[in-house]
């Protein structure tokens, strides 16, 4: 059974690769593309990248390991990530983050046992003016107050009701 789940996932990493080109260019695009399609990058499609692209194991595995918007491990359904710069600290960041903990059961750099949530900082968002600032997966969010933790974490729960949920693509973990 392993065996036939490896050969699938080798073949959705081809045609993953394949639509993002065969050189060293195409790599940060392969590895957003797999971290979109599967919330992590396994070292088997690091290993499967590396291959495909000619390079070495330990660039891709840098490259991954360098960017925080990519992981080796799996994350929840929703990431927020919680810009840490100096502006959103003056603007109330942490009693954002502590609301967030508190609300969720989580520290930062941590996901929820359900995998749903995972908190993660930020090092900036460029909203410096907005802060705080924080971001759900691609969604910004600014002059967050802990009410609107709130409001955000119950949309995010709203999203996972059967009906919200209908359709969308399941992540291989």
């Amino acid at each position: 059974m392993l065996v036939t789940n490896r050969n699938i996932l080798d073949q959705e990493l081809q045609v993953l690769i394949d639509k993002c080109g065969s050189d060293r260019t195409a790599l940060m695009p392969a590895l957003q593309a797999v971290q979109r399609k599967y919330g992590f990058v396994t070292d088997f499609a690091m290993q499967k990248i590396a291959d495909v692209l000619g390079i070495h194991p330990v660039e891709v595995h840098g490259v991954v390991s360098f960017y925080s918007f990519l992981s080796e491990k799996p994350l929840g359904r929703f990431v927020i990530r919680l810009c840490q710069t100096i502006s959103c600290d003056m603007a109330g960041k942490d009693r954002i983050a502590s609301q967030l903990e508190n609300e969720l059961g989580i520290k930062f750099g941590e996901t929820t046992t359900d995998k749903t949530f995972t908190l993660e900082w930020a090092n900036c968002i460029g909203l410096c003016d907005q802060g705080p600032a924080l971001l759900v997966n691609d969604i910004l969010w600014t002059k967050v107050t802990p009410q609107r933790v709130l409001e955000i974490i119950e949309e995010c729960r709203a999203r996972l009701s059967p009906h919200a949920i209908q359709g969308q693509e399941e992540h291989l973990v």
